[in-house]
């Protein structure tokens, strides 16, 4: 951990402790769960008393009690405990106590820190020597939440207590602003605001209902992945949602990956497909698929493949269903039900390092496609559990590397961040706050090819297994979508705006020309709303300003005399005059050229 990093996450350690002291002293009876450190901040979890109502009005007054605890200069310092000792001392404690056993059935030791002589905590630090490192005016409490104990719906709901902090006051307050900023593009919000998508509580959490606008804005970013992917040999497959449970047994899901599936359905065959197998098994069980790599798998499986047929590139628009839990879901970018760009190379192993290198330089062009010039690059190396030969990941892994040196791409070393089937390239896009998004992933698989016995006849006519490569591109449709509206603010560029043109005629008597100008635009496939004089002039310019349309255009007496239009671009207060066709030259090759 570089050493400002770690004076920090010290800082809003101890933060957290001062938080609990706080929460402790003004309501006695509280149970204490646990208080990380997170990005940019810190927690706690509490379970408060029943008779206790706790909302964010009561976030002020524990502020000023841990600015009071910093003014105190208090000691943190800490020492090993044995079990009994660190019972006795949490006796009333029962999710420290919960805590504990864990820790002795693992065989860690044990250790508690002290603030001073006002509160204890089972810890294993770091924290601030003295409260006197704390500035009292670089942290704040952000807000309450709810949060399982140990992340699991079975167990108690506790009461979590955000907070963020920093070195300096001016670094707080950058982080603030920075937030502020971000709420006003939260695309849950913009998402509501323009009509693009919504989540129905009858229909499930994380399940989206893409509207008219929102999937038309999809339907644009299909296109253009049919029409990029097609342009470099991908074969496009269509996959089930549903697979019989053996194939999640054989590709190693089930084993896996169980605790983020749905439950089997059940279904039952007829007595007669039965007796073919076993008379006592009348029932298969399928499972909603969480991946589409064993379908891809299968296919590649379907007939002999020769070293002549490779590489060969799968790729498939494909939904699938994932188990999050409630707590974790957040509008479009963690949801229960996605669809992946998802797609799966399968080559022979001196056509890696080319076939890696198309990979990301295509990454990088389709990304700048959509707006995002900037990014950070990990590689993520082997972790303890892998799948393969290390030999395999070594090769794999260094490929990687050299991709990107070659490239100039400048680079993090994740160690042990790699999947268990094999080592990864992942490209963080920042938007336009200069936050990070992860949309692309690139990933060697050492454990598919192996678990279905993938292989091709090579040049000596010898059985040889291929290398596999999993990608996603723009990662899913739902989350890229989330990252595009709050990246543009819904200000989407013209060539991706659901409205393209607003047509504004000035009283009924332009309402035929302004029909006209829509036929025309529409023969074009510019994509255009007629907004009829049911209102006055200035509110229905105001109206599509609102809706983020990319074009306004006014007719009148004077614009149908000349065949012409009256342009307001978005967000220009002035506005032009041009004839019609130098406006539909203009729009087209706006979109043509993705400007």
């Amino acid at each position: 951990m570089p050493e400002d990093n770690k004076k920090l996450n010290n800082i809003r350690h101890s933060l957290a402790h001062l938080l609990a002291a706080a929460v402790l002293e003004k309501y006695p009876g509280v149970k204490l769960g646990i208080g990380p450190v997170i990005e940019n901040g810190f927690y706690y979890d509490f379970l408060f008393p029943e008779d206790v109502l706790i909302n964010e009005n009561i976030l002020k007054k524990l502020e000023e009690k841990i600015r009071k605890y910093i003014k105190e200069e208090l000691l943190f310092s800490g020492r090993e405990v044995t079990e009994n000792e660190a019972k006795k001392l949490f006796k009333d404690q029962p999710f420290k106590l919960d805590l504990i056993n864990e820790y002795i059935k693992e065989g860690k030791k044990l250790s508690v820190y002290e603030t001073g002589n006002i509160f204890s905590d089972l810890c294993r630090g770091g924290h601030v020597k003295n409260t006197k490192e704390i500035n009292p005016d670089s942290f704040k409490l952000t807000h309450v939440a709810g949060a399982y104990w140990r992340g699991n719906e079975s167990n108690k709901m506790l009461t979590r207590i955000y907070g963020t902090a920093f070195e300096s006051k001016s670094e707080l307050n950058d982080y603030l602003e920075q937030i502020e900023k971000a709420k006003q593009r939260d695309h849950r919000k913009i998402g509501k605001e323009l009509e693009l998508f919504m989540i129905d509580e009858e229909v499930g959490q994380g399940l989206v209902l893409w509207l008219p606008k929102g999937a038309h804005i999809r339907k644009i970013i299909e296109d253009y992945l049919y029409e990029e992917l097609s342009n470099v040999d991908y074969q496009w497959l269509y996959t089930p949602h549903i697979a019989n449970r053996k194939l999640w047994e054989i590709s190693g899901h089930w084993n896996f990956y169980n605790e983020s599936m749905y439950p089997p359905i059940e279904v039952s065959r007829s007595l007669e497909e039965a007796q073919k197998n076993i008379e006592s098994e009348v029932k298969e069980e399928y499972l909603l698929k969480p991946m589409n790599c064993p379908f891809h798998v299968r296919v590649y499986n379907s007939k002999i493949r020769s070293y002549r047929d490779l590489p060969i590139k799968y790729a498939e628009l494909g939904t699938v269903y994932r188990y999050e839990r409630s707590g974790t879901l957040h509008g479009l970018t963690r949801v229960r039900g996605f669809t992946q760009d998802d797609a799966h190379l399968f080559c022979q192993p001196k056509q890696m390092p080319e076939e890696l290198s198309k990979l990301v330089k295509h990454a990088i062009k389709m990304l700048g496609d959509f707006g995002f010039s900037e990014y950070n690059t990990y590689l993520s190396t082997r972790p303890e559990k892998y799948a393969g030969k290390e030999k395999d990941w070594e090769i794999a892994t260094k490929e990687l590397e050299n991709v990107l040196k070659k490239q100039n791409i400048e680079y993090e070393i994740d160690e042990g961040g790699g999947v268990f089937y094999g080592p990864k390239i992942d490209i963080k896009i920042k938007d336009s706050l200069g936050r990070e998004w992860q949309c692309t992933t690139i990933q060697f698989d050492f454990n598919l090819p192996q678990r279905f016995d993938m292989n091709f006849i090579n040049e000596k006519g010898e059985k040889e297994r291929p290398f596999m490569i999993h990608r996603a591109l723009l990662g899913s449709m739902e989350r890229f979508f989330g990252v595009l509206i709050e990246h543009y603010a819904g200000d989407f560029p013209t060539w991706l705006a659901p409205t393209q043109v607003a047509v504004l005629p000035i009283s009924k008597e332009h309402v035929s020309y302004a029909e006209e100008l829509f036929k025309r635009l529409k023969k074009e496939n510019v994509y255009v709303e007629i907004y009829n004089p049911d209102d006055t002039l200035s509110k229905r310019i105001r109206n599509a300003e609102t809706q983020k349309i990319p074009y306004v255009l006014v007719v009148g007496d004077k614009e149908k005399k000349t065949n012409s239009v009256n342009v307001r671009k978005r967000h220009e207060g002035k506005t032009e005059i041009v004839k019609i066709e130098e406006f539909i030259k203009k729009i087209t090759k706006e979109i043509k050229e993705r400007g």
